[in-house]
C-alpha cells in the first residue's frame, strides 16, 4: 500500500461533526431536465445512478488516453503512483477542460439544479495485475460537504469491465442515508480505507462496464466499489469528476477547489480557481 498517503482525502471524524452535515438524498426534478431523458432522471432518483452516457467519440477518447499516459509517466518519474493524480484540475489544463466540459455539465445540471460547482478530479488507475480493490463505500463518507447534494461523474479512460476491475453499484442504496462503515485493514488491500459490511443487503449489484469516452454518474450516497484488476495485460483507468449544487458548504478549505460551471454562487463560498497554464 505504498504511496496511498498521496491521494487519501478522508477528513477527521470530528471535523465532519462540526460541519453539522445533512446526509439525505436530493432527487432530481425531471420537469427541469434539458439534456437527460425522463427515463435517465427516473433511474437516478430510484437507483442512484445513470449509465452509460457517451461524452467523447472514440477518437477523442484516444486523445484523452494519450494525455493521461503522459501525466502518468511524469507522475511515476517524480515518485508518485497510478493513484496519485488528484485535484488534477488545479494543476493540469487538460483536466480542467474535461471537468468544465459543457456536455458533462449539461448532464450534471439536470441532476443538481441550475447552480453547479465542479470541485474534484482524481484519476483512479488500476495497472494490470494491480491486486487492490475499492471496498464498498459512499463518497459522502469521505467528503466534508453539507448537504450531501453531489455527484461523481466517472469517465472511462480505458474500456472498463469485470475482467479489469470496473466499478459496481448497489442500486437504490442512496435512499438509506449515511451507512455505517468500518476502517479497512491492510490485509484487505483496499485503495481507500473504509469498508461497508454486507453492502448487498441494501440492493442489487449492478456492473458499471463502460467503453472509453463513456461516463456513469452516481449520487454521493450510493454504495459502490470495484474488484481488483487481475488482468495480466489490461489497465483500468477512470477519471472521477466531482460536482455539487452551489448551495453546498465545504469544510477543510475544500471550497478553494470549486469552480462555478453553471449558474452562480450567490454566497461566494466557492473560490473559482483559474484554469492552470
Amino acid at each position: 500500500m505504498s504511496g496511498t498517503k498521496d491521494f487519501k482525502v478522508i477528513p477527521d471524524d470530528k471535523e465532519l461533526e462540526t460541519l453539522r452535515r445533512e446526509l439525505a438524498f436530493h432527487p432530481a426534478d425531471a420537469g427541469k431536465a434539458r439534456t437527460l431523458s425522463a427515463s435517465k432522471i427516473e433511474s437516478y432518483n430510484n437507483s442512484g445512478f445513470i449509465r452509460p452516457v457517451t461524452i467523447y467519440s472514440p477518437a477523442e477518447a484516444l486523445e484523452i488516453r494519450s494525455y493521461f499516459d503522459q501525466l502518468l509517466e511524469r507522475t511515476i518519474a517524480s515518485g508518485g503512483n497510478s493513484y496519485s493524480i488528484s485535484t488534477a484540475h488545479m494543476k493540469h489544463a487538460g483536466v480542467y477542460d474535461i471537468l468544465t466540459n459543457p456536455k458533462i455539465v449539461d448532464c450534471v445540471a439536470d441532476l443538481l439544479g441550475d447552480d453547479v460547482v465542479a470541485w474534484g478530479s482524481h484519476f483512479f488507475c488500476k495497472m494490470p495485475g494491480d491486486g487492490r480493490a475499492v471496498a464498498w463505500h459512499q463518497d459522502a463518507s469521505y467528503w466534508p460537504l453539507s448537504p450531501s447534494w453531489a455527484v461523481t461523474v466517472w469517465l472511462a479512460i480505458d474500456d472498463a469491465d469485470l475482467d479489469n476491475g470496473c466499478m459496481k453499484f448497489i442500486a437504490g442504496s442512496h435512499m438509506f442515508g449515511h451507512v455505517t462503515y468500518r476502517k479497512s485493514s491492510p490485509e484487505e488491500h483496499n485503495v481507500l480505507d473504509q469498508t461497508v459490511e454486507n453492502a448487498e443487503s441494501f440492493g442489487e449489484i449492478v456492473v458499471d462496464d463502460l467503453k472509453a469516452g463513456q461516463v456513469s454518474i452516481h449520487n454521493d450516497l450510493l454504495l459502490h466499489g470495484s474488484d481488483p484488476n487481475m488482468s495480466p495485460n489490461r489497465r483500468r483507468c477512470g477519471l472521477t469528476l466531482r460536482y455539487c449544487n452551489a448551495s453546498v458548504r465545504a469544510g477543510m478549505g475544500w471550497n478553494e477547489k470549486g469552480i462555478v460551471v453553471r449558474g452562480s454562487d450567490p454566497a461566494g463560498h466557492w473560490m473559482n480557481p483559474p484554469r492552470p497554464h
